[in-house]
């Protein structure tokens, strides 16, 4: 069962994009399938697609990083299969932009990267040591090639993880 995904657009740039809630709700959907994971009923997931300097202003208040970053996640506490919010998840449009076209890969292959990414961090995921980046980037390889994204680990990687 994929949760309410409640997208928020605060970026014109993302406005390259068609559908950004069906990404979203794909790229969860998928993220889910693949882990077989059971989440409440009235499960919710908050996507804020913005940009760099708002992205910026977060990195800097929560992480104490001065500088733009393609994603970051904001997960709530609770057992998954009873909570109803399991956090937010922003992505910021220039920082993902230059992303895809430096790893020449597509906009919406590298935004449903970044989407699974910060989902697996809302559920538990994370990759603070080797052995769990393994894990976390083998779920998304998974997750991705459900959705018939190529693998984004591959040479040239874009850069992924949240700075």
């Amino acid at each position: 069962m994929i949760p309410l995904v409640d997208v928020a657009v605060e970026s014109e740039g993302w406005k390259a994009l068609d559908d950004l809630q069906g990404l979203a709700e794909r790229a969860i959907g998928a993220a889910i399938a693949q882990e077989g994971l059971t989440l409440s009923p009235q499960a919710e997931v908050s996507l804020m697609f913005c940009g760099d300097a708002f992205i910026q202003a977060l990195n800097l208040l929560w992480r104490g990083f001065d500088k733009p970053t393609n994603v970051l996640s904001f997960p709530t506490e609770g057992e998954l299969e009873t909570a109803r919010a399991l956090g937010d998840v922003v992505v910021a449009f220039e920082t993902c932009a230059r992303e895809a076209r430096e790893a020449g890969r597509p906009l919406a292959d590298h935004v449903s990267h970044l989407i699974v990414h910060g989902f697996l961090h809302l559920v538990g995921y994370d990759h603070e040591d080797e052995e769990e980046a393994e894990e976390m980037e083998a779920a998304e390889r998974a997750a991705l090639a459900r959705l018939g994204v190529d693998d984004p680990y591959r040479e040239p990687a874009a850069p992924h993880k949240e700075r």
